[in-house]
């Protein structure tokens, strides 16, 4: 693929991008515009995020879902304080379509019910901390209100139940819509609008999810970035909430503090000093109380936060009502009554007694948790006669202040999706994908043949991974140093064999050089040598022995088969090649053979100590006259004590043996040999070798045949 090419598939899939985000967002406000104009108690504001999802993946969809929650929040600004249940909602929609729960029944069923916790359930919470649902227009409001009216159940259940309900009914909507416009869709356009982002020759869904499953030892470096990111936001939010908390209670408490003080200064205004006497004494009936009292009426109208406004004057048994305006929930005390000190107001009271001004005070008592203004009122002489005071409910500013925290954590946590899914996003295409496809690549790395490792270096370098930073260097460097290590081992492997059949070849020159003395055996050794592989063969294919008999036992045993009568280098001529019977103390001699054999493999095992065809060979010097019944020699082992190496070359040496001419013997057929065999089974040979040997006759009898033609065997 040229660069040009991949830069105009670059701009088509950022086009496909677009349309996906500007179509998602204009059928989410479609919906919502619908609902308001049939003014049914729906929102239907989802399907452009839940589709944007399923096409696009999780991203896009949270896109659409924050870019139309600011796009409603023009008309409506409560719409951004919801934007985290739409970001959450695209955020799952992304996962339940790339599980597959879209095409099952069951996943579309899971999908709505979560679909509605989200919308419903959680949405209802922050309605709840944000206005106490105390507010018009929410969809479940006239249904809830009737529950609450009746006492069916408190307003929160009543509003939280029905939103509940209704989003059900809401998201099936959305899912009827959502499936039927992805019917509507051509496979091959719903590819073009994946969204992706690949730093590396794209995978297959099935690859990529392949990859995305490796296990790995500890936590998975997907999840160590989310962990990362989430204690980080985490972090951030918990500091940011309590830095605005103290700074907006302080804020509150100021307001607050101001209004009531600007309240209780007004109505101290009001209220004539001269005749607050006659207020006590005559109540309502005294001149203008009746004109004072309507204009503190006004007063505290003009402000929603004031919750008691009232007129003391303070003596020493308490304080004495000049005015106390009634309030919906409670009765204001008659001119004239006296009420005891709150005992929150002890460290003022001297003060107040003497007419003095004091600060706010907040205070938890008889009338709820209130912040008090005091302002004295004073007669024509300057004498402080009584105190306005204005009550307002802390209540209301505790309301006030979970409400903007609500605003606060919701701003934030919606924020705080997007930055998730853009981090989880970024580190899958440029970290977990590319990492985890060039380990699974060096998992699959096969070096059994020269072609596979071939193909495999390729299978890496096709990856093409290309992020662009240390990801990429890493990569280039293992692929560089898989190629480099691939060709070193090709070398070493040609060395090897090399070095291989050198040494086969010394090993059968060493042969030839105890050949040369005894003039009677031949070709001896390496028929043997053949012999012995077939019969190692057909043992590896019947069974027998299968945890010893392995390719490389088989491999090391054949090569090393040469060596086993390399001790007659040390008997003498006269025995070795003497034409007739061998004395009692000649035939003494002849047996040293094997220990002779042994002992000069031993000086080439401490030069070569790894070499395991060494080790047989040293087997099959020693042993490969010692019988079954324990009657061999030079130890008399006997069954399985015997090296498995050396009761194999039994066989195939007795074998050659008969079959040979020797200068005391005429050859006997290849029946009859065959024949001493399976009499020898059981006494002489292991009886499992020797039935391995009978199933391996016809390659046995290629093996003869070719020696009797051509008068000898090339190995």
């Amino acid at each position: 693929m040229t660069a040009q090419t991949q830069e105009v598939n670059k701009q088509h899939r950022y086009l496909y991008l677009l349309i996906l985000l500007v179509g998602g967002v204009a059928l989410d406000l479609l919906g919502s515009w619908l609902m308001r104009i049939l003014q049914l108690p729906l929102y239907f504001d989802c399907v452009g995020i839940i589709l944007a999802s399923a096409l696009g993946g999780y991203l896009p969809g949270i896109v659409v879902g924050y870019v139309s929650n600011i796009i409603n929040g023009v008309n409506d600004p409560t719409n951004m304080y919801y934007a985290f249940t739409s970001v959450l909602i695209a955020f799952c929609a992304g996962y339940f379509s790339r599980h597959g729960w879209f095409k099952k029944p069951l996943g579309c069923i899971k999908a709505i019910l979560i679909f509605s916790l989200i919308g419903g359930g959680i949405g209802s919470i922050i309605s709840w901390l944000l206005f106490g649902f105390d507010v018009s227009g929410v969809a479940s409001e006239p249904f809830s209100r009737a529950l609450v009216e009746r006492g069916v159940m408190s307003a929160f259940w009543a509003h939280f139940l029905l939103d509940m309900l209704l989003d059900v009914i809401d998201k099936t909507l959305h899912m009827v819509v959502v499936l039927l416009i992805l019917r509507l869709i051509p496979e091959s356009v719903q590819q073009r609008l994946r969204f992706h982002s690949w730093q590396q020759k794209p995978l297959s869904d099935e690859e990529r999810r392949r990859v995305l499953r490796m296990t790995t030892r500890a936590m998975s470096l997907k999840s160590k970035i989310t962990l990362l990111i989430g204690v980080a936001a985490a972090f951030m939010a918990v500091a940011t909430a309590g830095i605005s908390y103290l700074l907006y209670h302080r804020s509150a408490i100021e307001d607050y503090t101001r209004i009531g003080q600007e309240i209780s200064t007004l109505a101290s205004g009001l209220i004539n000093g001269d005749r607050v006497e006659d207020y006590l004494a005559l109540g309502a009936s005294a001149p203008g109380y009746a004109e004072t009292k309507a204009q503190l009426e006004l007063i505290r109208a003009s402000s929603t936060d004031i919750e008691y406004l009232y007129a003391y004057q303070i003596r020493e048994d308490g304080c004495h009502v000049v005015f106390d305006l009634d309030t919906e929930e409670l009765e204001g005390e008659e001119p004239g009554a006296v009420i005891p000190f709150d005992e929150s107001f002890g460290n003022v009271v001297p003060t107040l007694l003497a007419g003095g001004e004091i600060d706010p005070i907040i205070t938890d008592a008889r009338y709820g948790w209130l912040l008090t203004s005091y302002t004295p009122v004073r007669d024509s002489t300057g004498k402080t006669v009584c105190y306005a005071a204005a009550d307002i409910d802390m209540g209301d500013i505790r309301a006030d202040e979970i409400g903007f925290i609500t605003r606060v954590m919701t701003l934030f946590s919606g924020f705080f999706l997007i930055v998730l899914a853009f981090g989880l996003w970024a580190a899958e295409y440029y970290l977990i994908l590319p990492l985890n496809a060039m380990t699974e690549r060096a998992d699959e790395f096969a070096y059994n043949s020269e072609q596979a490792r071939d193909e495999s270096v390729e299978k890496f370098k096709d990856l093409q991974i290309r992020t662009g930073d240390e990801i990429e260097n890493l990569y280039d460097s293992f692929a560089a140093t898989m190629a480099s290590t691939v060709s070193y081992f090709d070398e070493s492997q040609k060395k090897t064999e090399s070095i291989t059949r050198m040494q086969s070849g010394l090993i059968l020159v060493l042969a030839d050089l105890v050949e040369s003395r005894d003039k009677c055996t031949g070709d001896h050794v390496r028929k043997t040598a053949a012999y012995a592989r077939i019969i190692l063969n057909q043992m590896a294919a019947d069974g027998v022995y299968q945890d010893q008999v392995t390719e490389e036992f088989i491999e090391n045993v054949a090569s090393s088969a040469p060596l086993h009568d390399v001790g007659k280098i040390s008997v003498p001529d006269a025995i070795l090649n003497k034409p007739g019977k061998l004395t009692d103390e000649e035939f003494e001699i002849m047996k040293r053979h094997t220990t002779a054999g042994n002992a000069i493999i031993n000086k080439a095992i401490e030069l070569v100590a790894d070499s395991g065809y060494l080790k047989e060979a040293r087997n099959l010097a020693t042993s490969h006259h010692e019988k079954w019944n324990g009657s061999g020699y030079p130890y008399g082992l006997k069954g399985e004590e015997i090296p498995l190496s050396a009761r194999v070359m039994a066989v195939a040496d007795v074998f050659d043996a008969l079959v040979s001419r020797r200068s005391y013997k005429e050859p006997f057929s290849f029946e009859k040999a065959v024949s001493i065999i399976e009499e020898g089974s059981g006494s002489h040979f292991d009886p499992q070798i020797v039935e391995s040997f009978k199933h391996a006759l016809p390659k046995v009898r290629e093996i003869y045949a070719t020696n009797m033609e051509e008068g000898g065997l090339q190995l």
